[in-house]
């Protein structure tokens, strides 16, 4: 065969190969585990739920203020004894009633509109309740990724552990054969052979946990991970993070919205008090089915009605009011010092971990020169094989050490950005289209009816959360 055919047909076959090679599968990054994570999470739905039956709780509170018509039906039987000197009369008859009754709010000193404005303060709350439910999903997602990472880290060097062990093993034989060594050399690599495999079992018994803690966090299966290079960008200054976390956590935000809900029921129950004013109107017809009889009848008025006496529940509900703000104020008062200690402790297991991670790489650095030192020793006769293993079981302590510490300087960085509450997919930029809480709050608030247009619209975004 000619030489041009040669390479015509050898680039052929290079052509072939690489259409028949898959690609390489590109690694997956913290932030695709962690849009993964926001999307899939069904603790996110439930509390988006929740929110939405916050917002319809300002949707009735407005309802209240608007007319109120109700329709009756009903049939009647009346009948009637009469004695008129020797006369006894008994009359029967069957009437059909129908009927339409209205009424409207005028005046009630506020209170409605206390409830109304309590109503939002609570949605506002829930909001920055569904904002802390974001940042746990989303910690625990990078705690779900390192932890994979640091699992498969730890099988990969349990496996090569084995191997140099085996490797051991090995040369202990051959040099047993000789008699450079005795039994007892030989028996202690053999030890060390199935303590790595006892080792190895267990690292990947570990991984599989991981995998599944995984697949709950985040919704799916992992795929190659990759470690993370750039961290988030933060502040040495421990007390300007407190003072942030003060201003944007979502706890103390949800905390400060409570309060002002539970003041505004405080006067909306000194309003309950007072009387209030009512438009009434009622339109009536009545048929007698057993004649021709037929009336109709109609009225409109002012009611005005104020409570007398009740029991006591008015003045009970004013002073439960009382104790329940004193209640929500105590609990911003704790809202903000657990967020500090947050912060704290956060900041102070960042620099923990980063200090450990340094020891961590000299450790390693100093284990490896002493296994390495240590086997030429023991070529030489100078060291026995018990020193080796000793000194092998130290290197794969550090490398083991350096590993978990290089996952927990990851997972402590993302740990303050929570602590502060800014880990959020918007805070993160991670591409995600993002749950809008005034989507829904903008189709509810003004209470629409079933048949008007925003209602229909309204009926839509129902139908499509309801296929999700």
């Amino acid at each position: 065969m000619k030489t041009g055919n040669v390479r015509a047909l050898g680039f052929v076959f290079g052509l072939t190969v690489l259409s028949v090679v898959p690609l390489a599968v590109r690694a997956e990054t913290l932030a695709d585990t962690l849009k993964s994570a926001y999307i899939n999470s069904g603790l996110l739905d439930q509390n988006r739920a929740l929110l939405r039956s916050a917002d319809e709780d300002v949707a009735q509170a407005v309802a209240s203020l608007r007319p109120i018509i109700d329709w009756t039906s009903g049939i009647s039987l009346d009948s009637s004894d009469t004695r008129s000197q020797t006369i006894n009369r008994n009359t029967t008859s069957t009437s059909l009633n129908l009927g339409i009754t209205g009424s409207l709010l005028l005046y009630d000193f506020g209170r409605s509109d206390f409830l109304t404005e309590s109503a939002k303060e609570i949605v506002l709350a829930t909001r920055q309740t569904l904002i802390s439910v974001e940042q746990f999903v989303l910690l625990t997602g990078v705690q779900a990724y390192m932890n994979v990472i640091r699992n498969q880290e730890f099988v990969a060097l349990r496996q090569n552990n084995l191997r140099l062990l085996r490797e051991e093993l090995r040369a202990a034989q051959d040099r047993f054969d000789v008699g450079e060594v005795t039994r007892t050399d030989v028996a202690q690599a053999e030890s060390a052979v199935a303590l790595a495999q006892s080792g190895l079992a267990a690292a990947q018994g570990d991984l599989t946990s991981a995998i599944e803690e995984f697949r709950e966090a985040v919704g799916r299966d992992p795929g190659p991970l990759q470690t993370p290079g750039d961290l988030p960008q933060l502040g040495e200054n421990v007390d300007a993070a407190k003072a942030v976390a003060v201003r944007r956590h979502p706890d103390i935000l949800q905390a400060q919205h409570n309060v002002a809900a539970a003041e505004l029921n405080i006067r909306a129950a000194e309003a309950a008090l007072m009387p209030t004013v009512n438009l009434t109107a009622r339109i009536g017809a009545s048929e007698d089915l057993d004649g021709p009889d037929m009336s109709r009848t109609g009225s409109v008025g002012v009611e005005l009605r104020g409570p007398i006496y009740q029991g006591g529940r008015l003045n009970s509900a004013q002073r439960q009011a009382m104790a329940q703000r004193d209640s929500q104020l105590a609990q911003l008062h704790l809202a903000g010092l657990q967020v500090k200690q947050d912060v704290g402790n956060s900041y102070a297991n960042l620099r923990a971990a980063r200090a450990s991670r340094t020891a961590s790489r000299e450790a390693v650095r100093a284990a490896q020169v002493a296994f390495e030192g240590t086997r030429e020793e023991a070529t030489l006769g100078a060291r026995t094989t018990l020193d080796v293993l000793d000194s092998e079981q130290d290197l794969l302590d550090a490398q083991a050490n350096l590993i978990s510490a290089n996952a927990d300087v990851v997972i402590a960085a993302y740990s303050v950005l929570a602590s502060i509450g800014e880990l959020t997919a918007r805070d993160l930029n991670l591409g995600v289209q993002t749950y809008d809480p005034t989507a829904y709050y903008n189709l509810v608030k003004d209470a629409p009816i079933a048949i008007s247009p925003q209602g229909r619209k309204l009926d839509r975004v129902l139908r499509a959360i309801g296929k999700n």
